[in-house]
């Protein structure tokens, strides 16, 4: 297995584990696949949705920001559980790229997945919103 790391490298985040805990748009293995998500606009304009819909989100909070790749941390309400969710804006593909995986732990009771499968509605609702 290689060895997880946050960030992107080679225009690609890391890939997920082979636990269940992750959820990735580059991952390999049909369980932990999700779609990416086209570019709203622009890169600038994807990463502002995708900012303002984090913010709206509790117990979130930014771990670094950069011209293409964002990091933010889930913490869980009760447990205090810490998720690292990263979003990778490709220039190249026009779309956005994220990898959503549990820091402990081998089974996530399908959060993962769930958080990402909100925020890409969301985010594709606000997509739709603007061009009607």
């Amino acid at each position: 297995m290689a060895k997880e790391w946050l960030g992107v490298r080679n225009g690609e985040l890391a890939p997920c584990p082979n636990s269940p805990n992750c959820i990735s748009t580059q991952a390999q293995r049909p369980p932990q696949k999700m779609e990416s998500l086209p570019f709203f606009h622009d890169k600038d304009g994807a990463k502002n949705v995708i900012l303002n819909i984090i913010g709206a989100e509790k117990g979130t909070e930014i771990q670094s920001q950069h011209e293409d790749y964002l990091h933010v941390v889930f913490t869980s309400k009760f447990l205090k559980f810490k998720d690292d969710v990263e979003f990778y804006f490709d220039q190249l593909e026009e779309r956005v790229h994220f990898r959503s995986a549990s820091r402990v732990g081998c089974i996530d009771f399908g959060v993962n997945r769930k958080r990402m499968e909100r925020i890409s509605k969301e985010y594709l609702d606000q997509m739709k919103g603007a061009s009607s």
